[in-house]
């Protein structure tokens, strides 16, 4: 893989609990993560908060010398601790625009474990690789294998046709934090030119 296609992932976006979960290794995972962003010059993109995995990813980028960019709701600075210590903040009036400048912000898609806010935000990113929207890199962090019942799932819809073989889902999958890097720039290399970014105009009607 040449140097070129290595530098494509620049930004990452992750999605992932305000709360800790059950096991130590979500919240291990998450500092790991965190450290091989700052290790690799990738840039955090996240969703603002200082609690939980949210939390946990940011800080540990920072404190390994690396670059956050949070995007919070207004209505959640408050409720999920909005982190002022990273290098840039944005604040959305809402869900919608939230979601969209992550998506503008980001060369690839990271799914911690989560809760239903996280489960939203990483299916609209599939929907929108499905429908040939965009070909960024989309992976589940599939720590104590926390996505196993996601990834049954979108099987079972296979298996029944309603995701049908020209409409697949390219879905990333990666059980050690030390493997996703790799993984999304591998998956960056193979895209093809010209369908990595969609227009702004184009996310703000979906």
């Amino acid at each position: 893989m040449d140097q070129i296609k290595t530098e494509q992932i620049k930004t990452v976006c992750v999605y992932c609990g305000s709360g800790p979960g059950s096991s130590p290794r979500f919240v291990e995972a998450a500092h790991a993560l965190g450290k091989a962003f700052a290790e690799n010059n990738i840039r955090l993109v996240y969703g603002g908060g200082s609690v939980g995995l949210m939390g946990a990813v940011a800080k540990s980028t920072l404190d390994h010398g690396g670059l956050v960019t949070g995007i919070i709701p207004d209505f959640l600075r408050s409720r999920e601790n909005m982190l002022t210590r990273v290098q840039e903040m944005i604040v959305t009036p809402d869900m919608h625009e939230r979601k969209r400048l992550m998506f503008e912000h980001s060369d690839a898609f990271v799914a911690l474990p989560g809760g239903v806010g996280t489960l939203e935000e990483l299916v609209e990113q599939m929907t929108w690789q499905q429908l040939g929207r965009h070909s960024k890199p989309v992976l589940l962090a599939n720590i104590d294998g926390f996505w196993e019942p996601l990834i049954a799932l979108l099987a079972h819809m296979r298996e029944t046709e309603f995701i049908r073989p020209a409409l697949d889902i390219d879905i990333l999958k990666a059980e050690r934090v030390e493997d996703i890097v790799p993984r999304l720039r591998a998956a960056a290399a193979r895209a093809p030119e010209g369908t990595k970014e969609m227009a702004p105009e184009l996310a703000r009607k979906l």
